[in-house]
């Protein structure tokens, strides 16, 4: 369904709808309302349409929810237009029947983003860590990491939970009918990108400290004779 240029996206029983803003045509700027248990909204990182109001219906909505500092959109005005709380980027799901997950917090690049784990409907929402864009997926991917995050620092605390829908702010959503089909290919994505930095790490020219470090037989800050190994998520 299509309405005024916005297209429904991830509608999934009586508790998931999106929709896809029309501008700009390459982000698919995605936005969600979702239904808990108790018949109560909460609506994910919006870009206000007709679509929103319909996806809530007759239901109490609790709040909006922004989960990526820089994703204002239509937020700040939707939580207005309806007198309900705006969650930016919260620390905690208290209140929610979500768990919040820290993806990224980088100030220097102005990247703080959280997702939402929502155990009861094994649904994961991620506003731009992953996405299912033309610019998040390489050829043969269903679900990629944003450019920036695959070279500078992976997701890795997305990865570990059964995921069986995948809700992205960037693209439709990712629905599998067994757990852990989302989760495996996110996996193989994350996986992927380590490698590739390894491989990178590998073969690049040390850098001038590291020679001295290297030299005096330590290993550096940020050096290149030690690497841990990625974080394991917990949920």
């Amino acid at each position: 369904m299509s309405t005024g240029g916005f297209v429904a996206v991830d509608d999934i029983g009586h508790w998931c709808r999106g929709w896809l803003a029309p501008t700009p045509g390459f982000m698919q700027r995605a936005s969600h309302v979702l239904i808990d248990r108790e018949g109560v909204a909460w609506i994910i990182d919006p870009v206000d349409c007709p679509l929103l109001d319909d996806a809530v219906g007759d239901h109490t909505v609790a709040g909006v929810v922004q989960l990526m500092e820089r994703h204002n959109r239509d937020s700040e005005a939707v939580a207005a237009r309806l007198d309900v709380p705006l969650l930016r980027v919260p620390d905690t799901g208290e209140g929610t029947p979500f768990t919040v997950i820290p993806v990224v917090d980088a100030a220097r690049i102005g990247w703080h983003e959280v997702a939402l784990w929502w155990p009861e409907r094994d649904t994961m929402v991620v506003a731009d860590a992953l996405g299912t864009t033309g610019y998040h997926c390489r050829p043969g991917e269903r679900v990629g990491v944003h450019p920036i995050l695959r070279v500078a620092r992976p997701p890795w605390r997305l990865a570990g939970y059964p995921v069986r829908h995948l809700v992205c702010g960037h693209g439709a959503g990712v629905h599998g009918e067994g757990t852990g089909l989302v989760p495996a290919a996110a996996v193989a994505v994350l996986v992927d990108v380590e490698v590739r930095r390894h491989s990178v790490e590998a073969h690049r020219c040390p850098q001038p400290e590291e020679l001295r470090c290297a030299a005096s037989g330590g290993a550096g800050r940020g050096g290149f004779t030690h690497r841990s190994d990625p974080p394991r998520a917990v949920p």
